[in-house]
């Protein structure tokens, strides 16, 4: 058991690495180009739009598994607040499996792209790289957040979750949370 939650950890490290340097890339890349281009008139940062792009989709995809993880997905909740809790955890057992399944199937058919883009050979007009590069972490994304998924739905059928109902493997239902703290975060101007 000490060997999956080294692994995992290892993986949500990863994760935090990649997601952390996606945005950093992005925001040089965005800026230097803007200064490149404002400031010395050049077009040194012929690049950036495709590495950007690329960061884009790293941290899209990558990120989906990061915040099923942490339970940070975005939610629908209005219903699903005002329920009692047996309600809640059901509902929460059945949205976590459904969207690992939705997870799975849009990696299957995000596989298949990543195939095809290989197959036409197709390559980027700035870098000269392979388009299917760029593609590889849309169908490991949409995986990462399946098992993320699938793992969120047993952690509330397990006894640490007898009184409570997780969003994600270690993140608690606000509605369960006994001591509410205000976090700046939870407010909205």
């Amino acid at each position: 058991m000490k060997i999956f939650k080294t692994i995992d950890w290892m993986i949500m490290k990863l994760e935090e690495f990649i997601l952390s340097f996606a945005i950093i890339l992005i925001s040089v890349m965005i800026v230097g180009n803007v200064i490149a281009r404002e400031v010395f008139k050049s077009g040194a940062f012929y690049f950036a739009y495709e590495v950007s792009l690329f960061a884009v989709v790293v941290a899209t995809f990558m990120g989906l598994s990061y915040a099923a993880r942490k339970g940070r997905h975005i939610s629908m909740s209005a219903f699903y607040d005002f329920a009692p809790f047996k309600i809640r955890k059901i509902l929460m057992i059945i949205i976590n499996a459904l969207t690992a399944v939705v997870m799975f199937v849009l990696a299957y058919y995000s596989y298949q792209f990543l195939i095809f883009e290989y197959e036409t050979g197709s390559i980027t007009s700035a870098l000269a790289i392979p388009r299917y590069i760029m593609y590889i972490f849309i169908p490991v994304g949409f995986f990462m957040a399946g098992i993320q998924f699938i793992r969120n739905t047993i952690v509330n059928f397990t006894a640490k979750a007898k009184d409570k109902v997780y969003l994600g493997i270690d993140a608690v239902d606000y509605n369960d949370e006994k001591d509410k703290d205000i976090k700046l975060e939870d407010i909205s101007v």
